[in-house]
């Protein structure tokens, strides 16, 4: 057996080089978004909205109502959240109801449902408890479920996926102490022997891991005679030798949440247990996280709801000055954007959730969209909620309810929160990941020409082929549907949306046209450009919310659900979401950028060193930044707790 490699050192250019090679290379499928960052304002794609078949909804209209009668009278949230666990009889509860196996087809024992009604029952679950909707989430959106139903053997499915549906819970192991979004440098490795592999390494994180009793791991193997090798993907029993879970972690929110460090050494696991080649790991992560991250939109729209009812009610209830706290403009408009951003949260979530269930459309940067704008927005209603509440928005749930008042967990919705704008993809690492999808066509015909390691035969080749691209493209961009008064008039119902509409097929071809000069700026400097190419993002993000609540509401009208409300709704939004892409624009070209990198260096070279003088730091003196994950065995003790 071959000695384990030492932690890979990288540098920028070969982390981007790993990065660039495990997202999916083509697009077999048309994408609404990639055509909104293009220009082309797609709506065909998305409108009529797609609907799930008969037979789907009622089998999860009926699942529905059996959790909702559990989450009702046998979950206690705030029980979760003193206490900082979910009770293990509501686990074997959830068990029992097949919560485990929503997204696992009915032949290995799971309950099938599509991905529209897993994500409301996230979203009823989550209400009661957000750590639920995580311990649910984790388990079957990036837990062993989803990687093996996408990449796994009929051996594999036939073996786990029975298990994962009713009695074990399963848990996705990639972060490492020194290893964030950069897995190039992962050191977690996977050595060669036979028929297995040998396991060494330290993950961090590790949500589920706790009581996981499978785990999808990450780990680098190294190349050898016969082995391609690279970062891949296994199944592991947590049982196995040589697995220590070191630590339980706590955080500032989600208290219930069964996170730790889990430690492997010398652990062996068959070879029969690899998902897919060696290799291939990152590209199953990513793909598996394609709608593996719709599950947090799900647990955003549930905070929406709830901010809404809350402010509503307290809105309501409480007086100031004479009138209802809710007729006052500075409180009213806060509620204003509560009610339509949960709209649109809900509109973003059901459509892409159906997309994914229809697999007519590459949905990987709409899943992304949904999971960067939930997060931000989600985040700003919480916010905005705390701030109508006052004092009480500050005080704890179970203080209000010590001095006889109704104890509202507004700061610990806002806590459990934080983290949605980190995990599954941090905001910045998001904004990176769909700008480089969004310029995907552009480097797939220019690419050659901004890379200074291709010789000036490819440059050329490059030039030409762009020359007839941008030939083709730019002239398109100049006019278009948005530009003529009655486009869209399907969606003048009393309220009229149609300029809405009209607004975002313009916007998505000034879009392109930022872009597209962004470009010819920068050139191969463009992807140092974060800040510009956040900003190209959030306004993407914009207007594919704006298109599906207009979508929705239009598919509301029709069906007789609420549409005059849900029109108001939508027009809301829209015109709410014009003013931040307007401001974004406006920011594209004036911002700080260029300072605030003069300001960083200076930081970094302790020319304001004196700023930070007149304070204590509460901080340990002695601990390290970086705890050390060197391999070998554990000298903690091993507080994994299976749940039975």
């Amino acid at each position: 057996m071959s000695a384990a490699p030492t932690k890979p050192t990288v540098t920028e250019r070969e982390a981007r080089q790993v990065a660039e090679e495990a997202r999916q290379q083509d697009w077999r499928k048309p994408s609404f978004a990639k055509e909104l960052f293009l220009g082309r304002f797609r709506l065909d794609l998305i409108h009529p909205h797609p609907m799930p078949t008969d037979e789907a909804t009622q089998r999860g209209e009926e699942f529905l109502a059996k959790l909702r009668d559990f989450i009702e009278t046998k979950v206690d949230g705030a029980l979760i959240e003193r206490e900082a666990r979910i009770p293990d009889e509501v686990i074997d509860g959830l068990k029992e109801l097949g919560a485990f196996g929503m997204k696992i087809d009915t032949k290995y024992g799971g309950l099938g449902l599509t991905q529209v009604y897993y994500n409301k029952a996230l979203t009823l679950a989550g209400s009661a408890s957000p750590a639920i909707g995580v311990l649910l989430s984790a388990h079957q959106s990036i837990g062993v479920p989803q990687p093996l139903k996408l990449f796994g053997t009929p051996e594999q499915k036939e073996q786990f996926l029975p298990r994962c549906a009713r009695t074990d819970i399963s848990a996705f192991l990639l972060t490492e102490p020194d290893v964030g979004s950069d897995p190039a440098r992962l050191a977690t490795s996977a050595v060669p022997d036979g028929d297995e592999y040998v396991l060494d390494g330290v993950k961090l994180w590790t949500t589920n891991g706790v009581v996981a009793d499978l785990l999808v791991v990450m780990a680098r193997v190294p190349k050898s005679d016969g082995h391609k090798g690279g970062i891949t993907a296994f199944v592991v029993e947590t049982n196995s030798p040589g697995i220590t879970v070191e630590n339980r972690n706590a955080f500032m929110g989600l208290r219930g949440i069964e996170n730790g460090v889990t430690r492997f050494h010398q652990v062996r696991v068959p070879a029969a247990n690899r998902i897919g080649p060696e290799g291939a790991g990152l590209k199953i992560a990513l793909t598996t996280l394609n709608t593996g991250r719709l599950s947090l939109p799900a647990s955003c729209v549930a905070a929406g709801k709830w901010c809404l009812k809350i402010a509503r009610e307290w809105s309501a209830a409480r007086e100031q000055w004479g009138k209802p706290l809710a007729h006052h403009e500075a409180v009213g408009s806060k509620i204003s954007f509560i009610a339509a951003t949960t709209f649109a949260l809900e509109a973003v979530t059901d459509l892409a959730s159906q997309m994914a269930d229809e697999d007519r459309n590459d949905i990987r940067i709409e899943g992304a969209l949904a999971k960067l704008y939930a997060s931000e927005m989600a985040w700003l209603m919480a916010d905005e909620l705390i701030q109508i509440r006052g004092g009480r928005g500050f005080e704890t749930a179970d203080s209000l309810r010590a001095r006889g008042e109704r104890g509202v967990p507004a700061e610990q919705v806002l806590r459990d929160l934080r983290i949605n704008r980190i995990f599954e993809g941090s905001t910045e690492i998001m904004h990176l990941l769909i700008a480089r999808e969004a310029v995907d066509a552009h480097l797939s015909v220019a690419g050659d020409l901004i890379d200074p390691d291709k010789s000036l035969q490819d440059k050329a080749k490059a030039g030409a082929n762009a020359g007839v691209f941008y030939a083709k493209w730019l002239p398109k961009l100049v006019a278009g549907q948005g530009q003529l008064p009655y486009s869209y008039g399907e969606f003048k119902r009393g309220v009229d949306l149609s300029p809405h509409l009209r607004y975002v097929e313009r916007t998505s071809r000034k879009l392109a046209r930022s872009t597209f000069y962004g470009m010819s700026r920068w050139q191969g400097r463009m992807e140092t450009k974060q800040g510009f190419l956040g900003r190209v993002v959030d306004i993407g993000a914009e207007l594919f919310a704006m298109s599906a609540a207009c979508v929705r509401a239009e598919h509301l009208r029709a069906r007789g659900e609420h549409g005059r409300e849900a029109y108001q709704l939508a027009d809301a939004f829209c015109r709410q979401s014009r003013l931040r892409v307007e401001e974004l624009f406006g920011r594209l070209w004036s911002n700080t950028d260029d300072l605030d990198r003069k300001v960083v260096k200076g930081v970094m070279a302790g020319t304001y060193e004196w700023l930070e003088s007149g304070i204590v730091d509460p901080s340990d003196d002695g601990g390290v930044w970086i705890a050390d994950a060197t391999p070998g065995p554990s000298e903690r003790e091993n507080v994994h707790r299976p749940i039975r």
